[in-house]
């Protein structure tokens, strides 16, 4: 922890619980909007990726490869 935040978080702990609970809660509302930043980020990966895949061909070649793979582990037991 940086000095600078050492030093909110020594502030902060002076308040009384109402106003720590606040921030404490505004802190973690700033978190779930990142959390759901990330998620977007990846979304559009994914869909990027799978756009690539379409395109290329060469990605159902390798998962007709997987699939008769593990068909085989699966019925060899």
């Amino acid at each position: 922890m940086t000095e600078a935040a050492s030093k909110i978080l020594k502030e902060a702990l002076r308040l009384d619980e109402a106003e720590r609970a606040k921030i404490a809660g505004e802190l973690l509302s700033s978190l779930e909007d990142t959390d759901e930043q990330v998620h977007e980020s990846w979304a559009r990966e994914i869909q990027r990726r799978a756009a690539e895949a379409r395109v290329s061909g060469a990605a159902e070649d390798e998962w007709r490869l997987v699939l008769n793979e593990i068909e085989r582990e699966t019925l060899s037991r």
